[in-house]
């Protein structure tokens, strides 16, 4: 099955980082993602820009309507994801559990909708 893991951080706290402690968080990441593709976990993942980036679309009434930021106003925002296989959820558990994220912000588990195929 799969479990997409939604990394959420404070984007202010990362970007008050220096330099060296940005560099650490990354080569964590890059060892954590290494670990899951060498373990068959891996299917995809990214790190996304700053909140500051993002623009929320609704669609009302037949008309487009776009706001610079997110949806909602947090103390952690959404920063990357991994989407991963899993034999379970305590296994898509164990490995949200070891992303580095997870010290620091949190990380959300979902299962990945499965479609009938017509």
């Amino acid at each position: 099955m799969q479990y997409l893991l939604l990394i959420y951080r404070s984007d202010e706290q990362y970007a008050h980082m220096t330099a060296d402690e940005r560099k650490a968080v990354t080569a964590e990441y890059g060892a954590y993602t290494q670990s899951i593709i060498q373990s068959g976990h891996f299917k995809a993942g990214d790190g996304l820009q700053p909140v500051s980036t993002a623009t929320t679309v609704r669609v009302r009434d037949g008309k487009t309507l776009t706001t610079d930021g997110p949806f909602a106003e947090t103390r952690e925002q959404l920063g990357g994801y991994y989407l991963v296989e899993a034999k379970d959820l305590d296994t898509a558990l164990g490995l949200a559990a070891r992303i580095p994220g997870a010290k620091t912000g949190s990380i959300e588990v979902r299962p990945v909708m499965i479609y009938d195929k017509p």
